[in-house]
């Protein structure tokens, strides 16, 4: 995705959360902001999955 697609936000955090996510950037290699992107990612996909619905049970077959 290129720059020109992404939409530019501000925002604006308690200082003792930016240095846990600075921290937490620092440890996996990125910057704040690709670590908050990673984060909000990570939060949107779980939230997708649990908002599935569960496989049809009905369909299994019983075993003999």
């Amino acid at each position: 995705m290129s720059l020109a697609e992404k939409k530019s936000i501000l925002i604006r955090l308690p200082e003792s959360l930016w240095a846990d996510i600075k921290r937490w950037a620092d440890d996996d290699l990125r910057s704040v902001n690709a670590q908050i992107e990673f984060l909000l990612r990570e939060s949107v996909r779980r939230r997708k999955r649990q908002a599935e619905p569960p496989p049809d049970l009905d369909d299994e077959q019983p075993e003999p």
